[in-house]
């Protein structure tokens, strides 16, 4: 069959894709709460024709469109869900609902996957293979890709590849992130108690002081990185919250330290727990304290499979232009993506979607985060073009 070319019919999409991204920004959802968002998702897919699950992983969509001939499966995945952040935007599409926001383009991939496919589902003659479209709640936390795993996202079928993008506001618009190897990390999180003894802040000498262990503490955890992992290797240790006395006069019996820390890789992610703890008792010790350390592996990194992503590239460059294609952008943010990943090997690729000249580049999370729209027909054809390596022979 004649190749596609995916940027011209992506284009011809580009109306539809702005104004149902702008509805999606208008009516944001937090995690397992987008009724509304999957409910719209599922009546779309249905009036293309696919197969449709609704209510997996409680509030999930999956999507599923069969071609007229056999071949392999491919995933595709969006995530829907938004931030319990207060908008600060100017525009007329800002967030209608009080206290949150699409803050790192949720709405985006979704519009996104839904121009995907819709241009397949006009190409079902000629696919060979199935397309499994897979809208995601709950990212923010988590926590969505592990629900769907669980309610058998990756079963019946059995995708062979994964496929998901990511609109990236650190990149300029037309810059593509396509690196090998990890790509997002593993993120992990501690919980330190340090237990002394409390007493009156004029006299120290008959207390044993928390705060200070904790203090020696937390500059101690710093070492773990600058002097314990491997410089080739990468790694985050970050602690993010105290909890000590209430008052100016007291030095409390217990402090509590909270953080997270990132890595690349499960063996670094290991070691760092380790010396979490190792630190922690050893510290505690020296000041006359005793320490609880617990901590939480939340998920493994995100992973690009060297196979699928050279595949990838290799139809992007005639897209974007081999020199937009950036084989270095990583981030120690973490995505639930890599739940998917970690059973089928696939590609997660970035999408420069920043305007510097629009005021369009705060980052994501920010009470101003947008991004700039032409990233959203850009988004469909590169997707596009990715399914249709795996499932459009030419």
């Amino acid at each position: 069959m004649p190749k596609i070319d995916f940027k011209a019919q992506a284009e011809a999409l580009r109306d539809e894709l702005v104004e149902r991204r702008r509805d999606f920004h208008r009516h944001p959802e937090l995690a397992f709460q987008e009724v509304r968002t999957a409910g719209i998702v599922a009546r779309e897919l249905q009036n293309l024709g696919l197969e449709v699950q609704a209510g997996v992983g409680r509030t999930g969509v999956i999507g599923l469109l069969e071609g007229a001939q056999d071949g392999p499966t491919v995933l595709v995945r969006a995530d829907m869900d938004a931030l319990p952040i207060i908008e600060e935007n100017q525009t007329d599409y800002v967030s209608a609902t009080p206290g949150i926001m699409h803050a790192c383009g949720h709405d985006g991939h979704t519009a996104i996957a839904l121009g995907v496919a819709k241009l397949f589902a006009q190409q079902r003659e000629n696919l060979a293979g199935r397309i499994k479209f897979v809208f995601q709640p709950a990212e923010e936390i988590v926590g969505g890709a592990k629900a769907m795993i669980a309610d058998g996202a990756l079963d019946s079928p059995k995708p062979d590849v994964s496929l998901g993008l990511h609109l990236w506001n650190t990149m300029p618009l037309g810059v593509i992130g396509v690196a090998d190897g990890p790509v997002m990390a593993a993120a992990s999180v501690f919980t330190i108690i340090i237990n002394g003894k409390g007493g009156h802040a004029a006299s120290p000498h008959l207390a044993n002081d928390p705060v200070v262990c904790a203090a020696q503490l937390i500059l101690a955890l710093q070492s773990i990185v600058s002097r314990n992992v491997n410089p080739f290797d990468t790694a985050v240790v970050s602690v993010t919250m105290m909890k000590a006395s209430d008052a100016d006069n007291i030095i409390p019996e217990r402090v509590e330290l909270q953080g997270t820390f990132r890595t690349f890789t499960l063996e670094v992610r290991d070691f760092v727990d380790r010396r979490i703890r190792e630190i922690s008792e050893a510290i505690a010790t020296a000041m006359n304290c005793t320490v609880e350390v617990t901590t939480g592996h939340g998920v493994p990194p995100t992973i690009n499979d060297p196979k699928v992503a050279a595949r990838v590239r290799e139809i992007f460059t005639p897209i974007v232009g081999a020199d937009n294609l950036d084989m270095s952008s990583r981030t120690m943010g973490a995505e639930d993506m890599s739940l998917f990943m970690e059973k089928v090997p696939g590609m997660y690729f970035f999408v420069g979607s920043a305007n510097e000249a629009r005021g369009l580049n705060y980052g994501h999370h920010h009470p101003r985060f947008d991004f700039d729209e032409d990233a959203l027909p850009l988004g469909v054809a590169l997707l596009s073009a990715a399914v249709a390596e795996y499932v459009l022979p030419e």
